[in-house]
Protein backbone atom coordinates (compact mmCIF):
# COMPACT_ATOMS: atom_id res chain seq x y z
CA UNK A 1 0.00 0.00 0.00
CA UNK A 2 1.39 3.40 -1.00
CA UNK A 3 1.83 6.14 1.50
CA UNK A 4 -0.17 9.11 0.30
CA UNK A 5 -1.32 10.40 4.21
CA UNK A 6 1.31 13.38 3.80
CA UNK A 7 2.14 15.80 1.24
CA UNK A 8 4.74 16.37 -0.83
CA UNK A 9 3.87 20.72 -0.80
CA UNK A 10 1.73 22.79 -0.10
CA UNK A 11 -1.08 23.32 -2.71
CA UNK A 12 -1.82 26.91 -4.31
CA UNK A 13 -3.97 29.38 -3.33
CA UNK A 14 -7.63 28.92 -5.11
CA UNK A 15 -8.44 30.74 -8.10
CA UNK A 16 -11.45 32.93 -7.87
CA UNK A 17 -13.08 31.74 -11.13
CA UNK A 18 -12.40 29.27 -13.94
CA UNK A 19 -10.30 29.42 -16.06
CA UNK A 20 -11.35 31.07 -19.82
CA UNK A 21 -10.60 29.29 -22.68
CA UNK A 22 -7.21 29.45 -24.16
CA UNK A 23 -8.29 28.31 -27.60
CA UNK A 24 -11.42 27.51 -29.73
CA UNK A 25 -13.18 24.42 -29.55
CA UNK A 26 -12.12 21.98 -32.27
CA UNK A 27 -15.07 20.23 -33.78
CA UNK A 28 -13.10 17.90 -36.05
CA UNK A 29 -10.63 16.29 -33.05
CA UNK A 30 -9.97 12.87 -33.18
CA UNK A 31 -8.09 10.82 -30.52
CA UNK A 32 -7.23 8.10 -32.69
CA UNK A 33 -4.77 10.82 -35.38
CA UNK A 34 -4.60 14.02 -32.68
CA UNK A 35 -1.34 14.00 -31.14
CA UNK A 36 -2.35 15.51 -28.40
CA UNK A 37 -5.86 16.54 -26.98
CA UNK A 38 -5.12 20.48 -26.74
CA UNK A 39 -4.55 23.19 -23.92
CA UNK A 40 -7.46 24.76 -22.58
CA UNK A 41 -9.86 24.13 -25.69
CA UNK A 42 -13.85 25.87 -25.15
CA UNK A 43 -16.13 23.87 -24.66
CA UNK A 44 -18.05 22.12 -27.45
CA UNK A 45 -21.72 23.81 -28.07
CA UNK A 46 -24.13 21.50 -26.12
CA UNK A 47 -26.71 22.26 -24.61
CA UNK A 48 -25.42 21.36 -21.56
CA UNK A 49 -22.97 24.27 -21.17
CA UNK A 50 -25.37 26.71 -22.93
CA UNK A 51 -27.48 26.30 -19.93
CA UNK A 52 -25.62 25.57 -16.87
CA UNK A 53 -24.24 28.87 -15.98
CA UNK A 54 -20.77 29.64 -15.29
CA UNK A 55 -18.77 27.34 -14.48
CA UNK A 56 -17.18 26.72 -11.18
CA UNK A 57 -13.72 28.25 -9.90
CA UNK A 58 -10.63 26.36 -10.52
CA UNK A 59 -6.77 26.22 -9.72
CA UNK A 60 -5.50 27.61 -12.87
CA UNK A 61 -3.15 26.21 -14.89
CA UNK A 62 0.04 24.56 -13.54
CA UNK A 63 2.67 26.94 -13.72
CA UNK A 64 5.71 25.48 -11.66
CA UNK A 65 7.29 22.56 -10.97
CA UNK A 66 5.00 21.01 -8.07
CA UNK A 67 4.45 18.36 -5.99
CA UNK A 68 1.55 16.29 -5.47
CA UNK A 69 0.31 12.76 -3.58
CA UNK A 70 -1.91 11.81 -6.24
CA UNK A 71 -2.61 12.99 -9.81
CA UNK A 72 -6.01 12.19 -11.52
CA UNK A 73 -5.55 12.54 -15.23
CA UNK A 74 -8.63 13.84 -16.32
CA UNK A 75 -11.63 16.03 -14.96
CA UNK A 76 -14.64 14.35 -16.27
CA UNK A 77 -17.09 12.32 -13.72
CA UNK A 78 -14.71 9.57 -13.32
CA UNK A 79 -11.78 11.82 -12.29
CA UNK A 80 -14.20 13.96 -10.23
CA UNK A 81 -15.56 11.14 -8.40
CA UNK A 82 -12.20 9.57 -7.70
CA UNK A 83 -10.87 12.79 -6.24
CA UNK A 84 -14.14 13.17 -3.78
CA UNK A 85 -13.63 9.62 -2.63
CA UNK A 86 -9.73 9.94 -2.04
CA UNK A 87 -10.21 12.66 0.20
CA UNK A 88 -13.68 12.07 1.74
CA UNK A 89 -12.48 8.32 2.65
CA UNK A 90 -8.50 8.44 2.62
CA UNK A 91 -8.06 11.74 3.37
CA UNK A 92 -5.84 11.96 0.23
CA UNK A 93 -6.02 15.18 -1.27
CA UNK A 94 -5.42 15.12 -5.01
CA UNK A 95 -4.43 17.10 -8.05
CA UNK A 96 -6.17 16.73 -10.87
CA UNK A 97 -4.98 17.74 -14.58
CA UNK A 98 -7.28 19.00 -17.18
CA UNK A 99 -6.08 19.53 -20.91
CA UNK A 100 -8.87 22.01 -21.69
CA UNK A 101 -11.46 23.47 -19.99
CA UNK A 102 -12.84 21.45 -17.24
CA UNK A 103 -15.32 18.68 -18.09
CA UNK A 104 -14.77 19.25 -21.45
CA UNK A 105 -15.14 15.89 -22.72
CA UNK A 106 -17.48 13.14 -22.38
CA UNK A 107 -18.69 14.71 -19.33
CA UNK A 108 -20.51 17.53 -20.87
CA UNK A 109 -21.25 15.96 -23.94
CA UNK A 110 -23.34 13.02 -22.82
CA UNK A 111 -27.34 12.43 -23.13
CA UNK A 112 -27.52 12.32 -19.65
CA UNK A 113 -28.81 9.15 -18.56
CA UNK A 114 -27.98 7.02 -15.98
CA UNK A 115 -28.41 3.87 -16.76
CA UNK A 116 -28.16 0.46 -14.24
CA UNK A 117 -25.36 -0.44 -16.54
CA UNK A 118 -21.55 -0.80 -16.52
CA UNK A 119 -20.91 -1.37 -20.45
CA UNK A 120 -22.48 -2.47 -23.74
CA UNK A 121 -23.50 -6.08 -22.75
CA UNK A 122 -26.84 -7.48 -21.56
CA UNK A 123 -26.97 -9.88 -18.19
CA UNK A 124 -27.74 -12.74 -20.35
CA UNK A 125 -24.68 -11.72 -22.38
CA UNK A 126 -22.76 -11.58 -19.03
CA UNK A 127 -23.98 -14.89 -18.18
CA UNK A 128 -22.51 -16.63 -21.80
CA UNK A 129 -19.35 -15.13 -20.95
CA UNK A 130 -18.34 -14.90 -17.33
CA UNK A 131 -20.76 -17.73 -15.75
CA UNK A 132 -24.02 -16.96 -13.70
CA UNK A 133 -22.24 -16.30 -10.16
CA UNK A 134 -19.95 -13.69 -11.87
CA UNK A 135 -22.96 -12.37 -13.83
CA UNK A 136 -24.92 -11.68 -10.46
CA UNK A 137 -21.64 -10.08 -8.48
CA UNK A 138 -21.76 -7.90 -11.65
CA UNK A 139 -25.25 -6.98 -11.47
CA UNK A 140 -24.84 -6.25 -7.64
CA UNK A 141 -21.42 -3.77 -8.60
CA UNK A 142 -24.24 -1.83 -11.23
CA UNK A 143 -27.32 -1.51 -8.14
CA UNK A 144 -24.65 -0.93 -5.73
CA UNK A 145 -23.25 1.89 -8.24
CA UNK A 146 -26.47 3.67 -9.00
CA UNK A 147 -26.66 3.77 -5.34
CA UNK A 148 -23.44 5.48 -5.17
CA UNK A 149 -24.80 7.52 -7.61
CA UNK A 150 -27.58 8.71 -5.67
CA UNK A 151 -25.97 9.80 -3.05
CA UNK A 152 -23.35 11.65 -5.03
CA UNK A 153 -26.00 13.70 -6.30
CA UNK A 154 -28.20 14.30 -3.69
CA UNK A 155 -26.72 17.32 -2.36
CA UNK A 156 -25.98 18.73 -6.37
CA UNK A 157 -28.75 21.01 -8.46
CA UNK A 158 -28.62 18.82 -11.77
CA UNK A 159 -32.13 18.45 -12.98
CA UNK A 160 -32.85 14.78 -11.74
CA UNK A 161 -35.69 12.73 -13.62
CA UNK A 162 -35.83 9.93 -11.32
CA UNK A 163 -38.59 6.83 -12.17
CA UNK A 164 -36.49 4.32 -14.73
CA UNK A 165 -35.73 3.21 -17.72
CA UNK A 166 -37.93 2.62 -20.89
CA UNK A 167 -36.28 -0.04 -23.24
CA UNK A 168 -38.50 0.79 -26.57
CA UNK A 169 -38.90 -2.38 -29.35
CA UNK A 170 -38.21 -0.39 -32.33
CA UNK A 171 -39.71 -3.97 -34.26
CA UNK A 172 -41.74 -6.22 -33.58
CA UNK A 173 -39.44 -9.41 -33.83
CA UNK A 174 -37.34 -7.87 -31.05
CA UNK A 175 -40.28 -8.49 -29.17
CA UNK A 176 -39.47 -12.06 -27.79
CA UNK A 177 -36.09 -11.49 -26.97
CA UNK A 178 -36.53 -8.49 -24.48
CA UNK A 179 -39.58 -10.66 -23.33
CA UNK A 180 -37.06 -13.08 -22.25
CA UNK A 181 -34.40 -10.48 -21.09
CA UNK A 182 -36.88 -9.61 -18.54
CA UNK A 183 -37.95 -12.55 -17.27
CA UNK A 184 -34.05 -13.43 -16.65
CA UNK A 185 -33.90 -9.95 -15.41
CA UNK A 186 -37.02 -10.75 -12.70
CA UNK A 187 -36.22 -14.70 -12.12
CA UNK A 188 -32.61 -14.31 -11.80
CA UNK A 189 -31.48 -11.12 -10.94
CA UNK A 190 -34.02 -10.35 -8.45
CA UNK A 191 -34.75 -6.59 -10.58
CA UNK A 192 -37.81 -5.68 -11.64
CA UNK A 193 -38.15 -5.38 -15.34
CA UNK A 194 -41.66 -5.80 -16.84
CA UNK A 195 -43.47 -5.63 -20.17
CA UNK A 196 -45.30 -3.56 -21.71
CA UNK A 197 -47.00 -3.97 -25.08
CA UNK A 198 -46.79 -1.46 -27.79
CA UNK A 199 -50.46 0.36 -27.24
CA UNK A 200 -49.49 0.68 -23.60
CA UNK A 201 -46.39 1.99 -24.45
CA UNK A 202 -48.09 4.43 -27.09
CA UNK A 203 -50.97 5.39 -24.75
CA UNK A 204 -49.27 5.98 -21.33
CA UNK A 205 -45.51 6.70 -21.73
CA UNK A 206 -44.64 7.86 -25.13
CA UNK A 207 -46.19 8.54 -28.68
CA UNK A 208 -42.83 6.84 -30.32
CA UNK A 209 -44.47 5.89 -33.91
CA UNK A 210 -41.81 3.48 -33.59
CA UNK A 211 -42.79 0.94 -30.41
CA UNK A 212 -43.30 -1.97 -30.11
CA UNK A 213 -43.72 -2.81 -26.99
CA UNK A 214 -41.20 -2.00 -23.85
CA UNK A 215 -39.63 -3.59 -21.19
CA UNK A 216 -39.37 -0.79 -18.37
CA UNK A 217 -36.46 -1.61 -15.29
CA UNK A 218 -36.97 0.26 -12.42
CA UNK A 219 -33.44 1.97 -12.14
CA UNK A 220 -32.87 5.16 -14.54
CA UNK A 221 -32.50 8.59 -13.79
CA UNK A 222 -31.99 11.50 -15.92
CA UNK A 223 -29.42 14.07 -15.34
CA UNK A 224 -28.34 17.40 -16.92
CA UNK A 225 -24.35 16.74 -17.66
CA UNK A 226 -23.09 19.88 -16.97
CA UNK A 227 -24.49 20.92 -13.92
CA UNK A 228 -23.56 17.86 -12.54
CA UNK A 229 -19.96 17.64 -13.54
CA UNK A 230 -19.90 21.64 -12.18
CA UNK A 231 -21.34 20.05 -9.08
CA UNK A 232 -18.87 17.56 -8.60
CA UNK A 233 -16.00 20.30 -9.56
CA UNK A 234 -17.34 22.20 -6.59
CA UNK A 235 -17.84 19.13 -4.02
CA UNK A 236 -14.21 17.97 -5.18
CA UNK A 237 -12.68 21.49 -4.59
CA UNK A 238 -14.19 21.91 -0.92
CA UNK A 239 -13.00 18.89 -0.09
CA UNK A 240 -9.47 20.19 -0.93
CA UNK A 241 -8.90 18.48 -4.41
CA UNK A 242 -6.36 21.03 -6.78
CA UNK A 243 -8.33 21.08 -10.33
CA UNK A 244 -5.93 22.80 -12.63
CA UNK A 245 -7.47 23.37 -16.40
CA UNK A 246 -5.36 24.00 -19.56
CA UNK A 247 -2.51 21.18 -18.46
CA UNK A 248 -2.19 18.40 -20.27
CA UNK A 249 0.14 15.64 -20.15
CA UNK A 250 2.82 15.98 -23.00
CA UNK A 251 5.28 13.64 -21.30
CA UNK A 252 5.49 11.22 -18.60
CA UNK A 253 8.60 9.49 -17.14
CA UNK A 254 8.75 7.71 -13.44
CA UNK A 255 11.96 7.62 -11.74
CA UNK A 256 11.79 5.05 -8.73
CA UNK A 257 8.64 5.19 -7.49
CA UNK A 258 7.68 8.76 -8.57
CA UNK A 259 6.36 9.66 -11.97
CA UNK A 260 6.99 13.10 -13.75
CA UNK A 261 4.37 14.35 -15.66
CA UNK A 262 5.33 17.10 -18.03
CA UNK A 263 2.73 19.82 -18.52
CA UNK A 264 3.31 23.39 -20.99
CA UNK A 265 3.72 25.00 -16.72
CA UNK A 266 5.51 23.02 -15.05
CA UNK A 267 6.65 19.13 -14.06
CA UNK A 268 4.23 17.53 -11.66
CA UNK A 269 5.71 14.99 -9.61
CA UNK A 270 3.36 12.53 -8.20
CA UNK A 271 3.48 8.90 -6.34
CA UNK A 272 0.10 7.09 -7.82
CA UNK A 273 -1.76 8.26 -10.96
CA UNK A 274 -5.05 7.45 -12.19
CA UNK A 275 -6.27 8.05 -15.70
CA UNK A 276 -9.87 8.85 -16.22
CA UNK A 277 -9.68 10.50 -20.04
CA UNK A 278 -12.53 8.76 -21.80
CA UNK A 279 -12.80 8.82 -24.92
CA UNK A 280 -10.34 11.15 -25.36
CA UNK A 281 -7.20 9.65 -24.67
CA UNK A 282 -4.75 9.38 -27.47
CA UNK A 283 -2.06 6.96 -27.61
CA UNK A 284 0.66 9.21 -26.27
CA UNK A 285 -0.81 9.31 -22.78
CA UNK A 286 0.78 6.12 -22.18
CA UNK A 287 1.93 2.71 -23.02
CA UNK A 288 -1.21 0.51 -20.80
CA UNK A 289 -3.81 2.98 -23.11
CA UNK A 290 -2.41 2.48 -26.67
CA UNK A 291 -4.57 0.54 -28.92
CA UNK A 292 -6.92 -0.67 -25.64
CA UNK A 293 -9.92 1.55 -26.73
CA UNK A 294 -11.81 2.29 -29.70
CA UNK A 295 -13.34 5.74 -29.49
CA UNK A 296 -16.67 6.25 -31.68
CA UNK A 297 -18.71 9.28 -32.58
CA UNK A 298 -21.97 9.82 -31.09
CA UNK A 299 -24.13 12.71 -32.36
CA UNK A 300 -27.15 14.86 -29.62
CA UNK A 301 -29.51 17.57 -30.40
CA UNK A 302 -32.33 19.40 -28.47
CA UNK A 303 -35.09 21.16 -30.06
CA UNK A 304 -36.75 24.16 -29.22
CA UNK A 305 -39.17 23.93 -26.14
CA UNK A 306 -42.06 22.02 -27.25
CA UNK A 307 -45.90 23.56 -26.98
CA UNK A 308 -48.58 21.34 -24.67
CA UNK A 309 -50.21 20.91 -28.26
CA UNK A 310 -47.06 19.67 -29.16
CA UNK A 311 -46.14 17.41 -26.28
CA UNK A 312 -49.71 16.29 -26.28
CA UNK A 313 -48.96 15.56 -30.14
CA UNK A 314 -45.62 13.58 -29.44
CA UNK A 315 -47.56 11.59 -26.68
CA UNK A 316 -45.00 12.52 -23.89
CA UNK A 317 -46.46 11.06 -20.99
CA UNK A 318 -42.93 10.59 -19.28
CA UNK A 319 -39.44 12.54 -18.88
CA UNK A 320 -37.95 9.36 -17.96
CA UNK A 321 -34.83 8.05 -20.03
CA UNK A 322 -35.65 6.15 -23.08
CA UNK A 323 -33.67 3.80 -25.68
CA UNK A 324 -34.30 1.69 -28.13
CA UNK A 325 -33.35 -1.70 -28.89
CA UNK A 326 -31.36 -0.89 -32.60
CA UNK A 327 -27.56 -2.26 -31.91
CA UNK A 328 -26.86 1.45 -33.08
CA UNK A 329 -29.20 2.68 -30.25
CA UNK A 330 -31.35 6.25 -29.72
CA UNK A 331 -31.51 7.87 -26.28
CA UNK A 332 -33.93 10.50 -26.09
CA UNK A 333 -36.45 11.78 -23.46
CA UNK A 334 -38.32 15.12 -22.67
CA UNK A 335 -36.11 17.47 -20.68
CA UNK A 336 -37.30 19.46 -17.90
CA UNK A 337 -37.61 22.65 -20.15
CA UNK A 338 -39.66 20.51 -22.63
CA UNK A 339 -37.20 20.35 -25.04
CA UNK A 340 -36.76 16.63 -26.74
CA UNK A 341 -33.50 15.55 -26.57
CA UNK A 342 -32.08 12.78 -28.67
CA UNK A 343 -28.73 11.04 -29.30
CA UNK A 344 -27.69 8.22 -31.57
CA UNK A 345 -24.35 7.11 -33.76
CA UNK A 346 -22.67 9.73 -35.70
CA UNK A 347 -19.63 9.97 -38.37
CA UNK A 348 -16.55 7.51 -37.86
CA UNK A 349 -13.64 9.87 -37.85
CA UNK A 350 -13.44 13.04 -36.46
CA UNK A 351 -12.81 15.08 -39.98
CA UNK A 352 -16.35 13.73 -41.50
CA UNK A 353 -18.26 14.78 -37.63
CA UNK A 354 -18.52 18.39 -38.62
CA UNK A 355 -20.80 17.22 -41.78
CA UNK A 356 -24.35 18.47 -42.23
CA UNK A 357 -25.20 14.84 -43.31
CA UNK A 358 -24.99 13.30 -39.59
CA UNK A 359 -27.23 15.70 -38.14
CA UNK A 360 -29.68 15.49 -40.68
CA UNK A 361 -29.87 11.48 -40.41
CA UNK A 362 -30.47 12.56 -36.60
CA UNK A 363 -33.24 14.55 -37.66
CA UNK A 364 -34.88 12.36 -39.76
CA UNK A 365 -34.68 9.73 -36.88
CA UNK A 366 -36.09 12.40 -34.29
CA UNK A 367 -38.98 12.68 -37.04
CA UNK A 368 -39.32 9.27 -38.15
CA UNK A 369 -40.11 8.26 -33.93
CA UNK A 370 -42.43 11.47 -33.74
CA UNK A 371 -43.93 13.39 -37.11
CA UNK A 372 -45.91 15.67 -35.68
CA UNK A 373 -42.02 17.21 -34.96
CA UNK A 374 -41.60 17.04 -38.41
CA UNK A 375 -39.16 20.87 -39.46
CA UNK A 376 -38.86 21.61 -35.59
CA UNK A 377 -36.15 23.89 -34.82
CA UNK A 378 -33.00 22.57 -33.22
CA UNK A 379 -31.16 24.89 -31.20
CA UNK A 380 -28.31 22.61 -30.16
CA UNK A 381 -26.42 20.03 -32.19
CA UNK A 382 -23.04 18.30 -31.03
CA UNK A 383 -21.12 15.23 -31.15
CA UNK A 384 -18.66 14.00 -28.60
CA UNK A 385 -16.46 10.50 -28.35
CA UNK A 386 -17.52 7.59 -26.48
CA UNK A 387 -14.59 5.07 -24.80
CA UNK A 388 -15.55 1.78 -26.00
CA UNK A 389 -13.39 -1.50 -25.19
CA UNK A 390 -12.72 -4.40 -27.20
CA UNK A 391 -14.86 -6.31 -25.25
CA UNK A 392 -17.89 -3.74 -24.24
CA UNK A 393 -17.14 -4.13 -20.72
CA UNK A 394 -15.37 -1.47 -18.55
CA UNK A 395 -12.01 -1.84 -16.59
CA UNK A 396 -10.90 -0.23 -13.89
CA UNK A 397 -7.77 -1.98 -13.16
CA UNK A 398 -3.91 -1.37 -12.36
CA UNK A 399 -2.28 -2.69 -15.17
CA UNK A 400 1.26 -3.15 -14.23
CA UNK A 401 1.28 -4.51 -10.13
CA UNK A 402 5.52 -2.98 -10.09
CA UNK A 403 3.76 0.89 -11.34
CA UNK A 404 1.59 2.83 -9.02
CA UNK A 405 -0.66 3.81 -12.03
CA UNK A 406 -4.16 2.22 -12.78
CA UNK A 407 -7.01 3.87 -14.71
CA UNK A 408 -11.13 3.45 -15.08
CA UNK A 409 -11.53 3.46 -19.15
CA UNK A 410 -14.25 1.62 -21.14
CA UNK A 411 -18.34 2.35 -20.37
CA UNK A 412 -19.16 2.37 -23.70
CA UNK A 413 -21.99 4.98 -23.45
CA UNK A 414 -23.16 4.21 -19.73
CA UNK A 415 -20.36 6.11 -17.70
CA UNK A 416 -22.75 8.72 -16.40
CA UNK A 417 -24.11 5.90 -13.98
CA UNK A 418 -21.16 3.89 -13.67
CA UNK A 419 -18.77 6.95 -13.36
CA UNK A 420 -19.28 7.41 -9.78
CA UNK A 421 -18.74 3.79 -8.79
CA UNK A 422 -15.90 3.58 -11.06
CA UNK A 423 -14.42 6.86 -9.13
CA UNK A 424 -14.82 4.70 -6.12
CA UNK A 425 -13.12 1.91 -7.40
CA UNK A 426 -10.38 4.02 -8.71
CA UNK A 427 -9.73 5.85 -5.32
CA UNK A 428 -9.89 2.29 -3.66
CA UNK A 429 -7.05 1.33 -6.13
CA UNK A 430 -5.00 3.93 -5.77
CA UNK A 431 -5.41 3.99 -2.16
CA UNK A 432 -3.87 0.48 -1.81
CA UNK A 433 -7.39 -1.17 -1.65
CA UNK A 434 -7.97 -2.51 -4.80
CA UNK A 435 -6.70 -5.92 -4.71
CA UNK A 436 -10.17 -6.79 -2.83
CA UNK A 437 -12.06 -6.32 -5.91
CA UNK A 438 -12.35 -10.03 -7.65
CA UNK A 439 -14.47 -9.17 -10.85
CA UNK A 440 -13.68 -9.56 -14.21
CA UNK A 441 -13.51 -5.98 -14.81
CA UNK A 442 -11.19 -5.09 -12.01
CA UNK A 443 -8.60 -7.74 -12.66
CA UNK A 444 -8.05 -7.44 -15.99
CA UNK A 445 -6.60 -5.13 -18.50
CA UNK A 446 -8.44 -3.37 -21.09
CA UNK A 447 -7.99 -6.05 -23.74
CA UNK A 448 -6.03 -5.51 -27.17
CA UNK A 449 -8.49 -5.87 -30.59
CA UNK A 450 -8.57 -9.36 -31.82
CA UNK A 451 -4.79 -8.58 -33.82
CA UNK A 452 -3.32 -8.26 -30.07
CA UNK A 453 -0.12 -7.43 -29.74
CA UNK A 454 0.97 -7.32 -33.14
CA UNK A 455 -0.87 -3.92 -33.59
CA UNK A 456 0.71 -1.79 -31.35
CA UNK A 457 0.77 1.51 -33.84
CA UNK A 458 -1.05 4.44 -34.88
CA UNK A 459 -0.71 3.54 -38.13
CA UNK A 460 -3.35 0.42 -37.14
CA UNK A 461 -5.93 3.56 -36.97
CA UNK A 462 -7.42 3.27 -40.80
CA UNK A 463 -7.98 -0.43 -40.52
CA UNK A 464 -10.11 0.46 -37.21
CA UNK A 465 -11.42 3.04 -39.17
CA UNK A 466 -12.08 0.64 -42.29
CA UNK A 467 -13.79 -1.99 -39.95
CA UNK A 468 -16.08 0.22 -38.14
CA UNK A 469 -17.00 1.27 -41.02
CA UNK A 470 -18.22 -2.51 -42.03
CA UNK A 471 -19.82 -2.93 -38.59
CA UNK A 472 -21.75 0.11 -38.83
CA UNK A 473 -23.17 -1.49 -42.45
CA UNK A 474 -24.20 -4.38 -40.75
CA UNK A 475 -25.84 -3.12 -37.37
CA UNK A 476 -27.70 -0.90 -39.88
CA UNK A 477 -28.76 -4.02 -42.01
CA UNK A 478 -29.85 -6.26 -38.66
CA UNK A 479 -31.57 -2.97 -37.30
CA UNK A 480 -33.52 -1.83 -40.29
CA UNK A 481 -33.88 -4.80 -42.70
CA UNK A 482 -33.68 -7.94 -40.96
Amino acid sequence: MLDLQTPLAASSDDAARATPAQAPYDPAYDPLTARQVGTGCDYAPTYWIATAGEPPADDGPIVADTDADVVIIGSGFTGLTAAIFLAERYGIKATVLEANRVSWGCSTRNGGQAQCASGRLKRSQWIQRYGLDTALKLHRECVEGMQTFKSLIADIDCDPQPGGHLYIAHKDRVMPSLEKEARLLRETFDYDARIIDGDTVKREWVGDSEAAGAMHEPEGIGIHAAKLAFGYHRKARALGVKIHPASPVLGWETHGDVHHLRTPGGVVKARAVGMATGGYVTGQLSPHLKNRLLPILSNSMVTRPLSEAEIEATGFRTRQVLTDTRILRHYYRLLPDNRVQIGSRSAISGRDAPRERYAAVLRGDLERKFPALAGIEIDYSWWGWVDVSHDMMPRIHQPDPKESVYYALGYGGNGVMYSAQAGKRLAQWIAGEGRSLDLPIFTSKLPFPNLRERIESEAFAPFRRFGQRFLYRYYYFKDEVL
